[in-house]
This record gives C-alpha cells, structure tokens and sequence, in this order.
C-alpha cells in the first residue's frame, strides 16, 4: 500500500513541477552573478550581497563530474570567523531548493494564500521573517536539478542514493567554506523532509571529515524509514506503528474542520490529548489484533470517532486503520472537498466524491506556480544568473530514468538516518537540534519525528540538546504567514541560545 502511495505523491508532485528531460551534453559553464541589496529589517537597514552559481562536484580522479547550483546571501561587513552560516536544501528525495529558497527565511518571499493562490501575476516581497540578521544563508540544490547538471560519461546513479547524495552536499560545504573562508564560521544545516534524512547523514559524515557542525533544523522530519514511510526507503509497508503515529495529526485536522464534539479550547490541547491515545490505547489495541475484545474495539472505535470526524462505521470497516492518504479523500466528501496531504488545511473541490485518495493535491496548487514563477524572475531578473538552460525543480525525471533513488544506507534498508545523528551528537556534545512539525502534515506526521527522536538513546545532558516546535501548518510549514512568524522567532531564540552555548 505504501508503495502505491508513494506512487501517487510522485505523480502528484510530478503534475505541478517542471521537469526537463535529462541534457545530451554538458551545459557551458556560466559565470557566477554577483549583485549588492539593502533591506530595512525591524527598523534597521541590512546591506548584503547575493551570489548565485555552481560549485562543481569532483570524482576520486578530481574531475568535475557534476555541478550544484547555490544562491548564497551574505552579510556585508560581518566578521566571517564570527558570523554564523546556514546550508539549505529541501527533500524529495530529488527535488531542488526551490521551496525554501523562495518561501521561508531568505531575504524576499513569495506570497501565497488559498488555494488557489491565483493567476500570474504573483507577488514577491521583502521577507520580513528572513534570517539573514542572525545567519548567512547558502540554499543548495541537489545534483541534476536547478541550473546543476551530471556530466556526461559520470555515474548518475551514484549522485541518486542516500549516500552518494550525502557524499556530494558533504563535498558541496567543503568546497564553500574553501571558496570563501568560512572554515571558522560557526556552522549550521537546515533541511526539510528527505533533507531532515541528508542533514542526519550530513552531521556525521561531516564530524568525521573534522568539519564541526554547530546546529541542525530539521523540518518535516523523515529520518528512520523502519517507522514506515510513503517513499519507498525500505519501509514496514504493515507496521500499525504508522497509523498510530497518523492519528494525531488526524485529530488536528478534525479540530481545523470543527468536526470535533466539545473540543478544547486549543488545538495543542487536543492534539495532546490525541496523541497520548494514540501512544497508549490506541497502539495498544492495534497490538492486539484478532483477540481485541469486541467490547474493547468499540470502545476504541467510540474514541477514534471523536479523534478524527469520520463515522463509526467507517472506522469499524478499516479495522481501526485509517490511513492519512485516505483520511483526506474521506472527511469532507459528503460536501465534495478534499484536503491536501503536504497540508490538510489547505482544501479544493473533488470531481469524484468515491474517491479512495485525492486525485490532486491542493497543497501544490498553492505553491508550484507561483514558485516556479517567481523564482525565474528573481534568479534571472534581480539576481542576473540568467543561464540557457531551463531551471529544473527537480530531477525526479532523470532519478527514474536511472532506475530509481537508492535508499541503502552503509548497504542496508530500511534507510535509518537516526542513527548518524546520535553518533554526531555523542562525537560533539555542543550540537543543538531543532524539530521543526507541522501539525497539518500527512506525509512526515510529527508524531513519528516525536518518537524517532525520544529514541535516540542519549544521555540526559545530550537529550537536552532537541528543541521542538510546532506550527498550526503542513509539511512547508513557512507556506502559513501566521506559522512563518512564530517559526522564525523560534528560530532566532534558537540560533541565539546555540551560539551562545559554545561561546
């Protein structure tokens, strides 16, 4: 079932990106832009310089066998051996950066509200929630997308696995900090979704290099695949696990409908509430199976109905499994809407009230074109990078020519990144990780990041270094003005908390 899922969120994703078929040869080089900007930020005015580019990627005959694009955003006179720097990156795996690049902390934002956000024209806005007064930020594109591209000749299956990719933004951050002095800098990782999974890789891959991470942001996390997952990394396609940690996620999306009898005063009251059921009675009951008592099961079916909206019948007919990619299909059909799985705030009208899942996630039509749209403007207009060659959002085409990602770890599957994160965190007791979740998310549910972390097996003192934080939004957690606003003033709490701490 996961597989046919994850199926499906490939060709849901697929529907709203472009993506160009993979090139006969080798672009020609294009020179790095460089350009000079002023924003006013809380009152004061911040003077920065932008960089877009490629930084080419070497194979063990140093030979550059692949090129990834960056967009880098710089304080202008600030002490490099003091001033923080951040490496950015989503997911997919295969996407670019797109999202974050022009959504989320850098120095302009794409507004977006709806769905459907609207027609072009869009509009692009000096981001008040950036982050550029705490931290440079250097927004990295995977091999093959953006302006990137593979060589000709070169191993393209080793830049589409966990570990290559890992190697590759390992190499990436080496050649940056060469290229521009930033070895002192304190340094920071900022992934979202399968970018949660490289920067857990990353953080240890990189302390054995003897390169010293300072802190990591992992939004939307997807870090040990064992849990299951709807990406195909190896995953336990029938693990109840899963619906367990579905189910508070459900409950929020219930209470945002106000198909919740009596409920709390506040979401976070709520989800609370579910989610002890969910850890407790709930997986409890799933356990049991077959030799739940019947009395048992309705009392659970009794509560589930109240958790999620749906009827008791509908429960009682999934054996108390309801998935998340069904749930959203399921909830609102009697009036014809569906929610979307990347944020089930976000909602559009269904042409097929039968259903089994959403035909189309509303979630993309809030923010691929005016993405897509507005970063075209901005890299070529206002940043001058202004290549022939035709920005990729992904390279999600050229991954299934080359027979898929290859989610093996050190070999083995399930992909489990957990791992490499609590031997970086041991290795060096002053890193400090923030956990980003939206409470809105279907595909990489909090609940499953909640305990994916409280399993890490550390020491107390070390324990203490996770930070959490939660946001009335989905998996683009920023794609909510309301959630971006709280998000970055987490963030710079937190940026000044971690700094601090190794000072």
């Amino acid at each position: 079932m996961w597989r046919i899922l994850a199926a499906a969120i490939v060709a849901l994703t697929a529907a709203v990106l472009p993506i160009s078929a993979p090139a006969a040869a080798a672009p020609k080089p294009y020179a790095d832009a460089i350009t000079h900007h002023a924003m006013l930020l809380h009152g004061k005015s911040l003077t920065y310089t932008a960089r877009a580019g490629t930084i080419g990627i070497r194979d063990d005959k140093d030979k550059v066998a692949a090129t990834m694009f960056y967009t880098a955003f710089t304080l202008d006179g600030a002490s490099p051996a003091k001033r923080p720097i951040t490496f950015l990156y989503n997911g997919g795996p295969g996407s670019s950066t797109i999202w974050l690049r022009m959504g989320s902390f850098g120095p302009v934002r794409v507004v977006t509200s709806g769905p459907p956000t609207g027609a072009a024209p869009f509009r692009l806005v000096p981001n008040r929630q950036t982050l550029l007064d705490v931290t440079d930020l250097v927004f990295v594109d995977i091999a093959d997308s953006g302006f990137g591209r593979i060589a000709p000749g070169a191993d393209v299956k080793k830049y589409f696995s966990t570990d290559g990719d890992t190697a590759a933004f390992g190499q990436f951050i080496e050649r940056y900090l060469n290229a521009f002095g930033r070895w002192n800098s304190p340094k920071f990782l900022f992934g979202e979704s399968y970018g949660t999974a490289r920067s857990a890789l990353l953080s240890n891959y990189l302390q054995n290099a003897n390169v010293g991470i300072n802190g990591i942001v992992l939004q939307s996390s997807l870090l040990d695949a064992s849990l299951a997952t709807p990406y195909d990394a190896g995953g336990a396609d029938t693990d109840d696990w899963q619906y367990a940690f579905w189910l508070p996620t459900l409950a929020a999306t219930a209470y945002h409908y106000h198909m919740v009898a009596q409920p709390p005063s506040t979401l976070a009251a709520f989800v609370g509430e579910a989610s002890s059921f969910a850890m407790g009675e709930y997986r409890e009951a799933l356990a049991m199976g077959s030799k739940l008592p019947a009395q048992r099961r309705a009392e659970i079916v009794r509560k589930l109905a109240r958790y999620t909206g749906l009827s008791e019948a509908y429960i009682s007919n999934a054996d108390l499994r309801i998935l998340g990619f069904r749930y959203v299909a399921e909830l609102r059909r009697k009036v014809g809407r569906v929610q979307g799985v990347y944020d089930a705030q976000v909602e559009l009208s269904t042409l097929d009230r039968a259903q089994e899942f959403p035909a189309v996630d509303p979630t993309n039509q809030l923010t691929g074109p005016p993405y897509f749209a507005l970063q075209n403007v901005y890299l070529r207009t206002t940043l001058h990078y202004n290549p022939s060659v035709l920005y990729r959002a992904g390279a999600y085409a050229q991954i299934q020519t080359a027979g898929g990602w290859d989610f093996r770890h050190n070999g083995a599957l399930p992909m489990d990144t957990a791992g490499d994160l609590a031997l970086a965190m041991v290795a060096n007791p002053s890193l400090r990780v923030f956990s980003a979740n939206g409470y809105f998310d279907m595909v990489t549910p909090f609940q499953a990041t909640i305990y994916t972390l409280d399993h890490l097996n550390l020491e107390p003192s070390l324990r203490r270094h996770i930070a959490f934080g939660f946001y009335e939004s989905g998996h683009l957690i920023y794609a909510n003005e309301r959630a971006l606003q709280r998000y970055h003033d987490d963030l710079e709490r937190w940026y000044a908390a971690t700094l601090a701490s190794t000072r």
